[in-house]
């Protein structure tokens, strides 16, 4: 119970953080989508190019992350050791990735259909490549557990990319007015490349708050103990691009499947409402940033007791995301006014992309089989599947349904990827999961959402007032299941936080 106190209580800085920075961020969605509008197709752009450079920053980690856990908690091993080898490798490779933009940039710009703005792919090559040297500096405070220095960094660049922004947005604007002769920088037309030379400048900013820790560096390259890494972390190369894949392809095919302004157009409404749905996603990288050093940091004469603790995350995350995607569905009137209403249209992809994220989710629980077994060819392999039917619903559907395509191949994708990980792995590696409570919780929250769906459409379709008192009644419904049918947890935790209470 104290080691998933500790899991417990690390999830909640990774996720404060990640929460928080994620919540701020939202400010800059309804920045974005009332500045630019949707006919324009700016916001398209800033969704596609953003995709690439999701897809970029996985291949320039090479999987170097999860890696490097797995050595620095290996016998034998220096973590050091395997830290300066892990950040040396990735910064090599983004210095190279940088220098093969700066002279191909032409080509680049052009086969990715921004000839007229090459400086869009500039700077976001720059920026991604900052990002992998900065991943493994991050995973590496995962390691030490330090939390608060992750969460403060994290946090610091989501201050300055929001403090940026609103001035770029609303206050240099009104400068131009009052002082034109200090504004000549800026050009009101400019409002897409903007976004992008704001992340290059807080990007690069941040990585001076590594500067301690970058010492580390005089611990060298190790040629020896890399080739071992290169062994493990080729899999996940491949798992991670098509992993990636699963989730932006259909962000970077949409532009070549329904091409020119339309197909802009149609990104940018599905990429702002999507960003409703990213609640799942931050949920989804907290516990992954608290549960990745905890799962390789046990022993093996843990192993058993391991698998119990991971059946019983397993519930406990279905339980916690299933619980925000009733949430955000409940009240799904309130949170669209986060983007602009010409963005409204996208709304009816939001319930189907968070259920894709808690199958992303499950999935990843579900990965530790062949982590843990050195397996990872498997991950591979599956993801490879889910990527291959994410892609085939798009090329197929999007031409009839459009974007919504693409929240239904995401939907299936990882639909797969989550089912074929649990069969396997119950063969090679076996957990023992609880299905039936996990089944049932999917049930009750499923059923939530068509009850509020059904009612909102056909019997109080003007009220928005009912419709939220409604489902929130609902919600607490599901509270209260969870409650009754955990209650032995509920206990442990009341009655501990009544220990410390009583202490102080």
């Amino acid at each position: 119970m104290g080691k998933l106190k500790k899991l417990v209580g690390d999830t909640a800085i990774y996720g404060l953080s990640s929460i928080i920075g994620r919540f701020l961020n939202y400010l800059l969605v309804p920045l974005y989508t009332y500045k630019i509008a949707a006919e324009s197709g700016g916001y398209g752009v800033v969704t596609n190019i953003y995709a690439y450079t999701a897809l970029i920053l996985v291949i320039l980690t090479f999987g170097m992350e999860t890696t490097f856990f797995r050595f620095a908690n290996k016998e034998g091993v220096n973590p050091l050791k395997a830290f300066s080898t892990s950040l040396i490798s990735v910064g090599g490779v983004a210095l190279i990735f940088i220098a093969l933009c700066t002279v191909c940039l032409p080509w680049i710009s052009d086969a990715l259909g921004y000839a007229e703005h090459p400086e869009y792919i500039e700077m976001m090559a720059i920026v991604v490549a900052i990002d992998a040297f900065q991943a493994i500096l991050f995973a590496y405070l995962r390691y030490q557990k330090r939390p608060i220095k992750f969460a403060a960094l994290k946090l610091l660049f989501i201050f300055l990319n929001i403090g940026m922004n609103l001035f770029i947005f609303l206050l240099a604007p009104k400068m131009c007015e009052w002082c034109p002769s200090l504004m000549g920088w800026y050009n009101p037309s400019y409002q897409v490349g903007y976004i992008f030379v704001v992340n290059l400048i807080c990007t690069s900013l941040i990585t001076f708050g590594f500067l301690p820790e970058l010492k580390a560096l005089r611990n060298g390259f190790d040629s020896k103990l890399m080739k071992e890494m290169w062994k493990y972390t080729w899999p996940l190369l491949i798992f991670g691009i098509i992993g990636i894949m699963n989730q932006v392809a259909d962000k970077i095919c949409y532009r070549f499947i329904v091409p020119g302004q339309e197909g802009e157009t149609q990104l940018g409404i599905y990429g702002a409402c999507v960003k409703i749905a990213m609640i799942m996603a931050m949920i989804t990288q907290a516990f992954r940033y608290a549960y990745e050093p905890f799962v390789f940091g046990e022993n093996r004469e843990e192993a058993k007791k391991s698998k119990e603790m991971q059946a019983k995350v397993m519930k406990y995350f279905v339980i916690f995301t299933l619980l925000a995607f009733v949430a955000v569905m409940s009240y799904i009137d309130v949170l669209k006014f986060i983007i602009s209403s010409d963005y409204w249209e996208g709304l009816a992809a939001v319930p189907i992309v968070m259920m894709a994220e808690i199958f992303m989710g499950i999935y990843f629980n579900l990965s530790f089989w062949y982590k843990l077994t050195d397996q990872t060819y498997w991950g591979a392999i599956i993801s490879a599947i889910g990527c291959a039917v994410l892609l085939a619903i798009n090329f197929l559907l999007v031409p009839q349904i459009g974007y919504m395509a693409c929240a239904w191949g995401g939907f299936a994708g990882y639909g797969i990827c989550m089912v074929l990980s649990y069969l396997i792995g119950r063969k090679k590696n076996p957990v023992p999961y609880k299905l039936m409570p996990i089944f049932g919780y999917f049930a009750l929250a499923v059923g939530i959402f068509l009850a509020e769906k059904y009612m909102r459409e056909f019997l109080y379709p003007e009220s928005t007032v009912i419709a939220i008192i409604v489902n929130t009644l609902l919600m607490l419904v599901y509270l209260a299941v969870v409650m009754y049918n955990e209650r032995v947890l509920v206990k442990q935790v009341v009655s501990g936080v009544k220990r410390k209470l009583l202490k102080r």
